[in-house]
Order: C-alpha cells, then sequence, then structure tokens
C-alpha cells in the first residue's frame, strides 16, 4: 500500500480548440492543461475530470492518448507520465420530485474505467438533455435512473456537494438519500461533502454512517485544483483501486481529507438575498436578522440543523481525520511569485503542505 493524494471533482473550461463546455470555469482548463498541473505543480496522483461525456472533450482525449504522454490501463484510468492517473467521468444533473410535489435538482458525480464506457454513456446521455457538448446540463433523468444507466457503462456514481442549497441532493431535494435511491441505496458507496460541509456535521445524519466521505476541490480555473482533496491509501493508481477505495476493500481506504473549515464556505450559513449578507444567530435561521426578509438562501449548517436525526457528531471508526487546511494561494502574502519559488525549489504543492516545517516555507519565499 502506498499513499496518494486525491482531487476528484475538476471541470474543464474549454476544448483544445477553444469550444465552450463549463462556461463558469477558466479557459485555460482543458484536459492536457489538468494533467499537466497534477504532474508538475500540485503533485496529485489521481484527478477525476468530470466533464469527459462531452464528444469535444472525447475528441481531446483521443488526441491526448496519442501524443505519447499517456495512455489507457487495462484496470480503467489514463495513466500520464506514469505518475497521474485521470479518471473520467462526468458531473450528471438529475431532476428530482420532492414530497411537497415541488421540482429539486442534484448534481451527481459519474466515473468510468475507459474512454469507450464514457463514450457509450455520453451516447445515451445526450438522449436525456439539450445539449451534451456542455457540462451539468439539466436532464430529465432521476438519481434512481441514474444508477443503472453508469452502471450499465461500468461506472460508480457519487452524489455531489450533497448539502448545498443549489444543485445537491440535502440541498434542495430531500431530507434522505435514502428516499432518492430506495433499494438500489446500497450502490451508493460514497458522497462529496462540499466546501460549506466537513465530516463532523454530515456524521450528524445517520443514514451516511456507512459513506465513504470525499473531499474535491470543485475546480474552476488550474490554480483551484486540490483546494480540498483525499490522501487515499491503494495498492496503484487505476480505476478499480479507486472503487476499492469507496467501498473500503482490501484495505484500501481513504487515510485523511483535506478542506477548508466549512465557515469558510459560502454557503455555510444561511445568506440575505436582500442585503447581501450571512445571518448569524441560533440555526436554522428563517429570517434575515437586519431587513426582516425572508428571501434567503438557507446555508448548509441550518439545512443540516433541520434535517440532522443524531443528538451529537459520532463519526463510525472508520472515518479518517479531517484535516482543516489553508491552501498555498489562500495564504495572506504567499502570491504567485512566492509559490513559483516553493515549487521550483521543493517540487509540488503536496511536498510544501506535507513535508515541509513553517520556517522551511518562510525561508524560501524570503529569498
Amino acid at each position: 500500500m502506498y499513499e496518494v493524494y486525491s482531487d476528484l471533482h475538476v471541470h474543464i473550461g474549454r476544448s483544445e480548440n477553444g469550444k465552450p463546455i463549463k462556461i463558469t470555469a477558466a479557459r485555460s482548463l482543458n484536459f492536457a492543461n489538468i494533467a499537466k498541473e497534477c504532474y508538475e505543480r500540485k503533485g496529485i496522483n489521481l484527478v477525476g475530470v468530470i466533464d469527459c461525456a462531452s464528444p469535444y472533450v472525447i475528441e481531446d482525449i483521443g488526441k491526448f492518448l496519442k501524443n505519447g504522454d499517456a495512455y489507457e490501463l487495462e484496470k480503467g484510468g489514463i495513466i500520464y507520465k506514469n505518475e497521474v492517473c485521470i479518471i473520467l467521468g462526468s458531473e450528471v444533473e438529475t431532476s428530482e420530485t420532492r414530497e411537497d410535489g415541488k421540482k429539486g435538482s442534484a448534481h451527481n458525480l459519474c466515473y468510468f474505467p475507459h474512454l469507450s464506457d464514457i463514450k457509450n454513456f455520453s451516447s445515451e446521455l445526450s438522449h436525456h438533455l439539450k445539449n451534451i457538448t456542455l457540462s451539468t446540463q439539466r436532464t430529465d433523468l432521476s438519481g434512481y435512473d441514474l444508477v443503472d444507466m453508469v452502471e450499465r457503462y461500468n461506472g460508480v456514481l457519487v452524489p455531489a456537494h450533497c448539502f448545498t442549497p443549489y444543485k445537491s441532493y440535502y440541498g434542495n431535494c430531500t431530507d434522505s438519500l435514502k428516499k432518492i435511491f430506495k433499494e438500489k441505496y446500497d450502490r451508493i458507496y460514497a458522497i462529496e461533502l462540499g466546501l460549506s460541509s466537513d465530516t463532523y456535521l454530515a456524521d450528524e445524519i445517520s443514514e451516511l454512517e456507512g459513506k465513504t466521505f470525499l473531499t474535491n476541490s470543485d475546480a474552476h480555473s488550474l490554480p483551484r485544483i486540490a483546494r480540498e482533496y483525499n490522501k487515499m491509501e491503494m495498492e496503484d493508481i487505476n480505476f478499480e483501486e479507486f472503487v476499492k477505495v469507496l467501498k473500503r476493500e482490501d484495505g484500501r481506504k481513504i487515510v485523511a481529507n483535506y478542506g477548508l473549515d466549512p465557515k469558510l464556505g459560502k454557503y455555510h450559513r444561511t445568506y440575505c438575498e436582500v442585503c447581501g449578507k450571512q445571518i448569524p444567530g441560533k440555526a436554522p435561521v428563517t429570517k434575515c436578522d437586519t431587513c426582516d426578509s425572508r428571501n434567503i438562501t438557507m446555508g448548509v449548517f441550518d439545512r443540516i440543523e433541520i434535517i440532522k436525526d443524531k443528538p451529537e457528531s459520532k463519526s463510525p471508526k472508520f472515518r479518517p481525520e479531517y484535516v482543516y487546511q489553508i491552501p498555498l494561494t489562500f495564504i495572506p502574502g504567499v502570491g504567485p511569485k512566492a509559490i513559483d519559488k516553493l515549487l521550483k525549489q521543493f517540487g509540488t504543492e503536496m511536498t510544501v503542505l506535507h513535508k515541509l516545517s513553517n520556517d522551511d516555507i518562510e525561508a524560501a519565499v524570503r529569498r
């Protein structure tokens, strides 16, 4: 077993020839640049690129495999320079009917072992949305139906940023994932926590006690890759090993989740749309303490206060440590030039964050 750093939620902004994929993501985010950034600067060994169902990206991947630096693995994934394994994924927005009859929508991370699998998935998915070339388009599928579709092409489904107020299951669809997935719930091995949550908040919900938690960046630019990430124990870097980590099989597991303190997250507390500020006070907040407006967006902390069913957060024994960590790009006074100095001297961000002391970092930056 050896330790692997992973970020399983990275977007593509544009294709190699400039076609839009994720409109809100940076133009520099393309498949080749993500692989290069993880290898040269981040030190991420396992990266999930989750816009690979776009035909434009599929075309780019085909070209990428011909340049000699990367190849497909029999056990799934694409290896780049023998150090970075790229997991091909698709973020899919499902349509859910809530118990009150209103509509909700949720994002799902769908991961596949081979390029042929995601090609076939893309072909079927194109019949359930308006524009298959763009990322995360609303589909007419429910999560319940999507599980079967993903597994038809040898994939695995992970609910994305589960608690955020927009586009998530707990955020605007349901108070229970079991109500969505029903008898298929055991085929959901993991959930993604999202930037405004952490292990301790999620473990106030009993139905999540058996699920693996992922902390990913949801990166919309190259510097944001590994803003949040996981440390895993694996025998090798490939799709099969990744799925074993999610299932916690044969000793494979996540040994640490690294993320920002949820209090720093945009959606941690309820937000007043009139005043433009987070609303303090005992959760759950129902109106603004400044203007009395009820035009509010429910925050993650407040939402969990409503749906939790445990008197206190108690994690299962297998749950790894959640480490509050500030990325290099968030540290005051550490700008792009300072980061370039550190990486030139020590290699990658993972080396800087995990193997250097504060004195080492300070000395290098001052030179």
